[in-house]
């Protein structure tokens, strides 16, 4: 069964119990955290989040380059000050390059050759690397606001536990 079968069902539980309908749209604890799409990673669950506290964005690999935008809108816009970047181990982005996956795309759907070159999916080769890159990327940014606070994160997805690489 696709899984948008079940959305109705899942949604009407979830509303029978929900309470939160009048939260603000600024996050309450005014920060933004940036991860990975992985599934087995869980923001809310694993760093104390509540509905309502933070902006959490999402992308393969947790790129800030990529989340950029939004963090610009959440700060301009909706008053966060802190940006926690999280990457994981066995992270997805680890496990090719670019020209890897460009060929593939090439390979499986020949239409889309002369656009995939253009696109850097932004591997990872290195992981506390990674991290420091983008924490060092937004404070860099010439977009973000001067006294925002950068940190750099690492979760492990075998064990729950995080580490502070910056």
């Amino acid at each position: 069964m696709p899984a948008h079968e079940q959305f109705v069902a899942s949604n009407e539980a979830y509303v029978s119990t929900f309470d939160k309908g009048a939260l603000p749209m600024p996050p309450a604890k005014h920060y933004i955290v940036v991860t990975c799409m992985d599934a087995r990673v869980e923001p809310a669950s694993q760093l104390g989040i509540g509905l309502g506290d933070a902006h959490v964005i999402r992308n393969a690999g947790g790129s800030a380059k990529e989340a950029l935008r939004s963090i610009v809108v959440s700060q301009r816009l909706l008053g966060t000050r802190e940006v926690a970047v999280f990457h994981h181990t066995d992270c997805g982005m680890l496990t090719f390059t670019n020209e890897e996956l460009r060929e593939k795309v090439k390979a499986e759907t020949p239409a889309a050759s002369e656009i995939v070159g253009e696109i850097d999916f932004l591997p990872i080769s290195d992981l506390e690397d990674s991290v420091k890159t983008d924490v060092a990327f937004l404070k860099e940014s010439s977009l973000l606001l001067q006294d925002t606070v950068y940190t750099g994160w690492l979760y492990d997805v075998k064990t729950g536990k995080i580490k502070q690489v910056v």
